[in-house]
């Protein structure tokens, strides 16, 4: 969804075959992938070497940013898997499609979260295709200056 609000158009097979996967259409992917694999599955050497790489095709600030979402997104992952926190309902039906295609629904943590129902599954692809067109509506109305708010009419 956050590539479809800014427009863009991305593979996500990247996220579950790495390297692997064709390129999704995300600047800087290779050494991100890298990196996040590194974190994940990496020894300090392979981990010194992805870090190396990342912040010379992503500069300081970029690379400080890149780091902190993969190392965040880790903690987050391995707090979920130890709690065997499922995943909430509404992610769970709107994401349905998603995960069957990436195989998300393979790994072990899956079986946290409870099968979904035929009429869940059906009103999940129906709320995924609505939130493609209300989440850019959404995005571009957080994005006005402040101020331009409705303001209420005068009375006399």
């Amino acid at each position: 969804m956050s590539s479809e609000l800014k427009g863009a158009s991305v593979d996500l097979h990247a996220v579950t075959e790495g390297a692997a996967a064709p390129p999704a259409g995300v600047p800087h992917e290779r050494e991100l992938v890298a990196l996040a694999e590194a974190v994940v599955h990496g020894g300090e050497a392979e981990l010194a070497e992805a870090r190396r790489v990342a912040l010379a095709a992503l500069g300081p600030e970029s690379f400080v940013a890149a780091a902190a979402v993969a190392s965040n997104f880790e903690r987050m992952v391995r707090i979920a898997d130890a709690t065997g926190i499922p995943l909430d309902a509404p992610l769970d039906a709107m994401s349905a499609g998603m995960r069957a295609e990436l195989g998300i629904d393979a790994f072990g943590s899956a079986a946290n979260t409870p099968s979904l129902s035929p009429a869940r599954r059906l009103l999940g692809r129906a709320l995924a295709a609505l939130a493609r067109y209300l989440m850019p509506a959404l995005a571009a109305l957080s994005r006005r200056p402040a101020g331009l708010e409705r303001q209420p009419p005068d009375s006399l």
